[in-house]
Formats: structure tokens, C-alpha cells, sequence
């Protein structure tokens, strides 16, 4: 893990982790992906069964899991496991209940209505990673705002082990979630099928959820047919911390994220040369009996930092530029920092604040915009499985006083046939009057 204090020398480091999987082999999984996609397009079900074969080495027939699996998932979880699902499920329930989006109506003086109604989509999605770890907070924090938008049918796939069997966590917060049907596969062939629909796997017009490159380019080129929540990289961590935080802390959050994934990243901009010293050491001392050791090691190694800043305005400038997927600020003034942040997926204030609360239960969404997105992008919503449509209804009055200003801008773009379709409606007897 590399520790600088050059700015310069910074911002090319953080480019560099920003954009580390941009890569010359992203042509070659998307061709592999692209193939993926129009063998599940022409075969259906028996492309899916084949890949899921292939790359997970178990044959996914049944394909979907039955609904009494799902109850005893449930039924036969830890009680203390049982209770803190049903926290974390009432608490980002209760968090999305306020982001559903108002239906509104303005109405002219001259009696026109212009609306925005806003619908939720009828079916939606959600892929559940498999691999190196189990996910049943990302099964609530996908199908709960798509519960809340009113979402019809909800389905989730996600890969089986080599048993062909899904984790029991999982399916029991698929259960907690009231999620209608679940499916045993995963990779690009998962989202090919949702996106294209097979006979047992209903077609959606929603994806969401985290996966490997593959799944993420399945989605980067399905969207424009389904709609997606976002393309998601590997995830990262930049904690802003002064001299009064405690170097233990942030080793420890630093370490909880590069234990997710060997690309993972963990940044610590520091305005103290002490605590940066204090953190690296705490780190090299802790990841040596870690259960996840070897993942730790590389996501460190590759696309570990720490950044010796000469001020909090220097650490905000930085980490604005890097937009992170998670901040957090650990510092004496951390309001004051915490006003100059503009680009940040998520932001966790204080020692009482570690990023696993919002990872579990907080109640904000924890799939968030990565690879610098967070400079345009946000959560995931419960607008993501949602729709608006406009909706204008004009009468002869309003259309009357406002003919002429809509001619006007309809000829300065040459379209005669815009224009003439106002001006048929009233005999050319217009005159200018509205707003």
C-alpha cells in the first residue's frame, strides 16, 4: 500500500485505481458476452441450462426454486439471523417509503392541464452475486424499493454452488422480501434471460444488482431493450481522517472493504503524517491471520493508497475529483468537510459511522455509483423501478392564445407540418395572446 504526499502524484494514482478496469480485455468478454446473449435470445432455456452447466458446473433443472424452499429457508435460519433481517428489512423499507416520487397537475389560466403520472414498471429483476461471499443485504436492497414502487412480479436469479444450490440467507431474504420467483443461474446467460424472457423465465423491464464483469457487460449491452439500475464496478472506500481519529478505526474499514474483492479499493486521505504511518502498520498487522488474507492482500497491494494531504481542503479537492463509492470523513471538523463534498455515492459521518451500517441497515440504498459515477449518478431507487409520463390536454382557448408562439417555433426549425397542424385548427386566424 503506497503512501505519498504529492498532489500531483495523487491525482494520477487515483485515476489510475479509478479506471483499473478499463482494460484491452474488456473486448474480449464483450464478444464472449455478445454470444452469450444471442444463444439465450434463439435457444431459451436450453442455452441457459448449457452455460449455467459450463461455467457453474451443475445442471439447473428445476431451474426455479420452489416456493416451500423458500419458506424453509426462512423457517430454518438463526433466530438472532432472523431478527436482524427483519431490522434491516423495516428500516430501508421505512427509508424508501419517502422516495417514492409525486404524480403533479399544473393548470393554465385558459383551462390547459399538463400532468407527470408516475407508474411503476410491471416486472422487474434482480441479480443476487454468488462466488466468493453470500449477499442477503443486497437481496433487501434490491427488492424492497422495487416492493415500495409497486413493482407486479419481482424475480431474482442468482448462481448455485457446485451443488446447484443457493445460499440458505439468501433464499430466506428472498422470502422476507416477498420475491415471486427465484432462480438458480447466474452470469451474462441470467441476464439474458431476463432480458429476453425464456418459457420459464418471465421477460423484465427492469435488471438490477451488482455482478462480475460478465454480468455487468450483459447489462451494458442489453440496456436500450430492458432498463437497468447501473453498471457497477468493483467497489472502494476513501476515508478523509485528521490526527484525531483512531488508527485502528480506520484500518478496520479500510481492510472491510478489500475484503470484498481482489479489486476493491481502500484510499485514506490524511492530513497527518502520524496517523498515516499509525494506519499502514495496523493494516500489515491485521491482514495477517485474516479469513480473507489473500483477497486482502491484492486489493491493498494493487489499488490500496494513502494520500498525505496539507489540509482538509486539499482531502476535499481530491476526494471530489475521485468521487467515491463510499466516504467517510473521520475528523475533528467533519461538518466543515462535509460542506465542500459535491461527488460522493454515499458519505458516513463519524467514529459511530463505519460504511457496515449503511452496507446492512441504515436504510439508504447501498448500490451506489462507482468508478468515479458519483459525479452524475446516484443509488439506486425506488425511482429505478419506476416510470413517469407526461400527460397535456389543451383546450380551443388555450391552444387559440398560444397558436402563434408554437407556429413561430415550429417554422424556425423548418418543420411545416408542425406548424400547419396548429394553424388548420383555427382558419389561420390567430393572434398572439398567451403564455
Amino acid at each position: 500500500m503506497k503512501i505519498i504526499n504529492n498532489k500531483t502524484e495523487a491525482i494520477q494514482e487515483l485515476k489510475r485505481i479509478s479506471t483499473r478496469t478499463n482494460s484491452e480485455n474488456n473486448k474480449e468478454i464483450n464478444a464472449v458476452v455478445e454470444e452469450i446473449l444471442q444463444k439465450v435470445k434463439t435457444y431459451g432455456d436450453q442455452a441457459v441450462e448449457k452455460y449455467t452447466r459450463t461455467f457453474d458446473g451443475f445442471n439447473p433443472n428445476p431451474m426455479q426454486v420452489s416456493t416451500s424452499d423458500l419458506k424453509d429457508a426462512w423457517d430454518e435460519i438463526d433466530s438472532n439471523l432472523k431478527r436482524s433481517l427483519e431490522i434491516a428489512h423495516k428500516r430501508i423499507k421505512k427509508f424508501h417509503e419517502k422516495e417514492i416520487p409525486s404524480s403533479f397537475t399544473i393548470k393554465g389560466k385558459h383551462g390547459d392541464l399538463v400532468q407527470r403520472k408516475w407508474r411503476p414498471v410491471k416486472k422487474a429483476g434482480i441479480y443476487i452475486p454468488g462466488g466468493r461471499a453470500a449477499y442477503p443485504s443486497t437481496v433487501l436492497m434490491n427488492a424492497i424499493p422495487a416492493k415500495v414502487a409497486g413493482v407486479e412480479e419481482i424475480l431474482m436469479v442468482s448462481p448455485g454452488n457446485k451443488e446447484g444450490e443457493i445460499n440458505k440467507t439468501v433464499l430466506a431474504a428472498a422470502y422476507l422480501s416477498g420475491i415471486d420467483k427465484v432462480f438458480r443461474i447466474g452470469g451474462a446467460q441470467a441476464i439474458a434471460a431476463l432480458a429476453f424472457g425464456t418459457k420459464k423465465i418471465n421477460r423484465v423491464d427492469v435488471i438490477s444488482g451488482p455482478g462480475n464483469i460478465y454480468v455487468t457487460t450483459a447489462k451494458k449491452l442489453i440496456y436500450g431493450s430492458t432498463g437497468i439500475d447501473s453498471l457497477a464496478g468493483p467497489s472502494e472506500i476513501l476515508i478523509i481522517a485528521d490526527e484525531t481519529a483512531q488508527s485502528t478505526h480506520i484500518a478496520s474499514d479500510l481492510l472491510a472493504q478489500a475484503e470484498h474483492d481482489p479489486l476493491a479499493s481502500s484510499i485514506l486521505l490524511t492530513t497527518s503524517k502520524d496517523q498515516a504511518k499509525k494506519v499502514l502498520e495496523e493494516i500489515e498487522k491485521r491482514i495477517v491471520d485474516h479469513p480473507r488474507k489473500e483477497i486482502c492482500m491484492q486489493s491493498i497491494k494493487n489499488w490500496g493508497l494513502i494520500v498525505i494531504c496539507e489540509n482538509y481542503e486539499s482531502c476535499i479537492e481530491l476526494s471530489n475529483n475521485f468521487a467515491p463509492e463510499h466516504l467517510e470523513i473521520l475528523a475533528l471538523d467533519s461538518q466543515k468537510i462535509l460542506e465542500g463534498i459535491e461527488n460522493a455515492g454515499a458519505i458516513f459521518l463519524g467514529k459511530w459511522t463505519p460504511e457496515a451500517v449503511g452496507d446492512y441497515l441504515a436504510g439508504p440504498n447501498h448500490t451506489l455509483p462507482t468508478s468515479g459515477n458519483a459525479r452524475f449518478s446516484g443509488s439506486l431507487g425506488v425511482e429505478t423501478f419506476m416510470k413517469n409520463t407526461s400527460i397535456i390536454e389543451f383546450n380551443e382557448e388555450s391552444l387559440k392564445v398560444n397558436g402563434l408562439d408554437i407556429i413561430n417555433l415550429a417554422e424556425s426549425e423548418g418543420l411545416h407540418s408542425h406548424a400547419y397542424s396548429v394553424k388548420i385548427r383555427f382558419d389561420d386566424q390567430l393572434t398572439f395572446e398567451g403564455e
